[in-house]
């Protein structure tokens, strides 16, 4: 991967460029922010953009920029936590499901059917409302539904990869059904993995947000953005920025997470690479 041809991948950058600004403000919080998040100051309620408050204040007058930078933190932790926990449980059980096939893909096939039967949002909200509410409900809750995605993409990316000509030459020279995961299926996989990984990011921070709007993710004082725009739904039409300012966060973080994805996709993408004359 050169810097040339990444620079020809417009889709890529600008996803790379979103979605490291969006870290960078989530690890500049842990030092520093304008304001502390959950200091209220009732004087100061409803104030909008100025130069001491850039983004305003909400209705107990805390600092919607320092809130939104605490935010980050906790939507990246609650979607990366929940996706590291998928690929670690599902991408093993999709590469032995793929090897050993049988009853053994039976029951995986089955259970992500089962799962990719509820919408992602619908499932975490099942299983949050029977859990109760909280962060790491949410995330056992996302990661539940990873899972299965990994483990159905795994499965079907390893089942091509076994198909070739080498694997067989190396199951045929007596190399051990492990050896043969970790040395020839995993790496010719990984790419898919990758991309997979940043659109299952993209879609726990939605999953996440949408808890927490409802009451079920991230719970007070820790500020998260679908708190805050819940908390802003009263307030929309005469004070707007309360809800602008969420949105646009959550909106821009998915938006560049999906474009990095893309990006990777077409970089990694032997096939892609060729149709675009890399």
């Amino acid at each position: 991967m050169t810097i040339s041809r990444i620079l020809r991948h417009p889709s890529f950058l600008i996803g790379a460029l979103i979605t490291a600004t969006v870290l960078v403000m989530a690890a500049v919080a842990f030092v520093w922010t304008p304001f502390p998040p959950g200091q209220v100051r009732i004087i100061a309620r409803f104030r909008p953009p100025s130069g001491i408050n850039w983004l305003g204040t909400d209705h107990f007058g805390r600092d919607i920029f320092s809130m939104i930078m605490v935010g980050a933190q906790n939507s990246l932790s609650v979607g990366a936590v929940a996706v590291g926990i998928g690929m670690a449980i599902g991408v093993p059980i999709g590469l032995i499901a793929a090897l050993k096939r049988g009853w053994t893909d039976d029951v995986v096939s089955r259970f992500s059917d089962l799962v990719f039967a509820f919408p992602a949002i619908l499932s975490a909200l099942l299983i949050t409302a029977w859990l109760g509410p909280g962060a790491v409900n949410a995330i056992l809750a996302i990661a539940i539904f990873n899972v299965a995605v990994f483990a159905r993409v795994t499965r079907g990316a390893a089942l091509q990869v076994l198909g070739r000509e080498f694997v067989r030459a190396a199951l045929a020279m007596g190399r051990g059904p492990l050896s043969t995961l970790l040395v020839h299926v995993l790496p010719n996989v990984a790419g898919t993995l990758i991309v997979q990984a940043t659109v299952s990011f993209a879609t726990a921070i939605l999953a996440e947000a949408a808890l927490s709007y409802l009451g079920l993710g991230v719970q007070p004082p820790n500020p998260s953005w679908g708190r805050m725009l819940a908390d802003a739904q009263n307030h929309m039409f005469n004070r707007p920025w309360l809800a602008v300012v969420p949105g646009l966060a959550i909106a821009v973080t998915v938006l560049g997470l999906n474009l990095l994805g893309d990006g990777m996709r077409d970089l990694l993408d032997p096939r892609m690479r060729e149709r675009r004359g890399d």
